[in-house]
């Protein structure tokens, strides 16, 4: 006894429609998520303000030294000692100093204190010399952007626009530029103006770079570069370029929608109508065996054709058997009556007898007959049941069945020819149930010969079988092969016996078709061959 179907688990799936939303609305969010790996890239933009810091300050730094160095009397102090820098190898003659700020570790230090009164003012050949090099600070600053400050070797302002004169010791970076150490920081930045609210995102729109940059000169802080700068941001440039930002999200937005409705057009709307079809056809509802609305695509054409045909097949095939058991009942009817109505006279004949034993022996012979005829009848079912679903396949040869043909009806007169050997796809007993349906045909209908022959056609076996009886007449030709259909139902036809051989042939690949025949009746028959035979 076979395992009834296990059902479908049932627990929470995704339906398509949402993996679609979700897979979609991913897409979507992609762009407006990578508005916080900006902020990485924020950091990438500090970095290199600090480099260009270094490189412009370095610029300026050489030229402060030299200026102290050909400006300045030998007499007038320098700053602290610095220890002298270890000798590089010759193939390393550089000593770079490369960006270490990062937003996401260094602490933003508070905004830059204001300068101070200075203990004592700067020495009047530094301040000399800072006013030789104030204008090619304010030249730098109007293509560079930074601010720049010159320090004598106190922290005093000698060149920066209005805080000369005044001190920026007291600032940590540039203590350490006094020690001879170049520093960087960041500091909170003061904006003149109110930042729009896409600017708080980021730490990094509201910071500054400060590096101070010492000028050693005989081993002796000579000076101090001061240097500062906003680093670029990426959303300023948002921001400034909003009416393109909208566009672009607009552009991403419509696509996106378009997209939702292709998946919907093509995918989730003929799968939802081909499911609400099923459980209608599954209902019985007959009106559902239509074409869907809308295919979609290729595929949803094939799987809705598929579906409709099975559909199809399946209301053919309940139709069928309603039709089937309403001729059995009918064909089981008769002998039945009949045998119970005999049955009840011997009966009676036993309480009262009155009945010679040529009548009773009349009515044990229609009862045998009956019977016999019930027998056939259920032959006949079993054998088209076999035939609507076969058991296995086989390679089954001509030659084979016509041997065991001729010894089932010895009265005829059987001859075959042609490709008797080739094996077809097919059992041997199924051979043979096709066979002797047509030799009883023959038989019944008057026929005292049969010819079978056989002909090899590519991967197909066509087979004819003719006969010299009856034959079939021309209004009765397109009934033959119905079930039941009978001529000689008086004499015990079932009218099972084409449908079997209709149905066996059909369930293996093949088909049954009544030809034209000069005498009797002929049939073509087509076997599918083995694939060890087509090859």
């Amino acid at each position: 006894m076979s395992e009834p179907a296990a059902d479908t688990r049932r627990k929470w799936r995704p339906s398509l429609s949402l993996v679609v939303f979700v897979v979609l609305t991913s897409v979507l969010a992609l762009p407006l998520f990578s508005i916080y790996f900006l902020k990485v890239y924020q950091n990438q933009l500090i970095q290199q303000a600090e480099a260009e810091l270094i490189a412009q300050s370095a610029a300026l730094a050489a030229t402060f030294r030299r200026e102290v160095d050909t400006g300045v009397p030998q007499g007038v102090a320098l700053g602290a000692k610095v220890p002298p820098v270890a000798p590089k190898p010759s193939e390393q003659p550089y000593q770079p100093i490369w960006p270490e700020l990062e937003l996401v570790t260094e602490s933003v230090l508070p905004p830059r204190p204001v300068a101070r009164p200075p203990s004592s003012p700067a020495h009047p050949a530094f301040a000399a010399l800072g006013a030789r090099m104030a204008p090619d600070l304010v030249a730098t600053q109007k293509v560079t952007l930074a601010g720049f400050r010159l320090l004598d070797p106190n922290g005093v302002v000698i060149a920066g626009r209005e805080e000369v004169g005044l001190s920026l010791a007291h600032l940590e970076e540039v203590g350490e530029a006094l020690q001879g150490r170049f520093n960087g920081v960041l500091r909170v930045r003061i904006s003149k103006n109110e930042q729009p609210s896409l600017y708080s995102m980021s730490r990094g729109t509201g910071v500054r770079v400060f590096i101070a940059m010492p000028v050693i000169l005989r081993e002796q802080v000579a000076g101090v570069v001061y240097a500062s700068r906003t680093p670029s941001n990426v959303f300023k440039y948002l921001y400034e370029q909003r009416s393109r930002v909208i566009l672009l999200v607009l552009s991403m937005i419509v696509p996106t929608l378009l997209i939702g409705f292709l998946f919907h057009r093509t995918i989730t709307g003929p799968m939802r109508e081909l499911v609400e079809r099923t459980n209608l056809v599954g209902k019985g509802d007959r009106d559902a065996l239509r074409p869907l609305r809308h295919h979609g695509t290729s595929e949803f054409a094939l799987l809705s054709q598929s579906f409709l045909d099975m559909a199809r097949r399946l209301n053919a095939r309940s139709s069928f058997i309603s039709t089937f058991a309403t001729h059995v009942s009918h064909e089981l009817k008769s002998p039945l009556t009949s045998i119970k109505g005999a049955a009840e006279l011997l009966r009676e004949d036993v309480d009262a007898p009155d009945m010679d034993d040529e009548d009773r022996r009349k009515f044990l012979d229609n009862i045998i007959a009956d019977a016999d005829r019930l027998g056939t009848i259920a032959g006949r079912l079993r054998d088209f049941a076999r035939a609507e679903n076969p058991i296995a396949l086989g390679a089954a040869k001509l030659s084979v069945a016509v041997a065991s043909l001729r010894s089932a009806f010895p009265s005829l007169d059987i001859r075959s020819n042609g490709d008797l050997d080739t094996p077809m796809r097919i059992s041997e007993d199924n051979v043979l149930i096709i066979l002797s349906n047509l030799a009883d045909n023959a038989v019944h209908h008057g026929s005292s010969k049969l010819e079978i022959s056989a002909v090899r056609q590519d991967n197909r076996l066509k087979v004819t079988v003719s006969d010299d009886g009856e034959g079939v007449s021309p209004n009765n030709r397109t009934q033959i092969f119905d079930s039941f259909f009978t001529t000689r139902r008086d004499s015990g036809g079932t009218g099972m016996g084409l449908a079997i051989v209709r149905a066996m042939l059909e369930a293996h690949g093949g088909a049954v078709r009544l030809i034209d025949s000069e005498q009797g009746t002929a049939f073509e028959l087509t076997f599918p061959v083995t694939d060890a035979a087509a090859s």
